[in-house]
């Protein structure tokens, strides 16, 4: 004779002690270590050892004259990062120039030197990037005539910083 289903399911499921342990004991292993993790976090943070954030400060701008008839020239400044943590110079603007952009130099070794355009420059944590026509510059083209001594306003964008407003005095190439 077969049992009806009512006959087959019992009363009522009753957790047994060693069952409630077991799943106390689960339970608390991942919360245990989450709160360890999260202790540590904030000891490590509030100590000072998770860094800062990048702190970019910028001065010793210069620009070239630009040479006979040409508005094309290159500007130079020096970028500290006196953070603790890295940034990127993505871009310059200035109401002065019709157009910046990022260059580097780059030696064929063969005595045929290139400038090539690039997207950004790291700056890294508590480092200096100096600019020079023999690293990193920006090229730009001018929309009025400049003579040497004139101060030109430039803005330096970052990725993570605010943008920093330097200013670069017009010089003579190799003066």
């Amino acid at each position: 004779m077969t049992q009806s289903p009512s006959e087959q399911i019992p009363d009522r499921w009753r957790p047994t002690g060693r069952r409630v342990r077991e799943g106390v004991r689960a339970a608390a292993v991942p919360v245990v270590a989450c709160a360890v993790a999260l202790a540590g976090l904030t000891i490590w943070t509030s100590s000072g050892a998770a860094g800062s954030p990048p702190q970019i400060a910028a001065g010793n701008g210069r620009v070239f004259l630009p040479y006979g008839n040409s508005r094309d020239t290159a500007a130079f400044f020096d970028i500290t990062n006196i953070g603790g943590a890295e940034d990127r110079l993505t871009g310059v603007t200035s109401p002065d120039v019709e157009k910046a952009l990022l260059s580097r130099h780059r030696s064929s070794g063969l005595g045929a030197d290139t400038m090539e355009m690039t997207g950004s420059v790291r700056i890294s944590a508590g480092g200096t990037v100096a600019m020079s026509p023999f690293d990193v510059s920006v090229m730009a083209r001018t929309r009025t005539g400049w003579e040497a001594g004139d101060v030109v306003p430039f803005v330096l964008h970052f990725r993570h910083s605010a943008p920093v407003k330097v200013f670069a005095v017009v010089v003579r190439p190799g003066s």
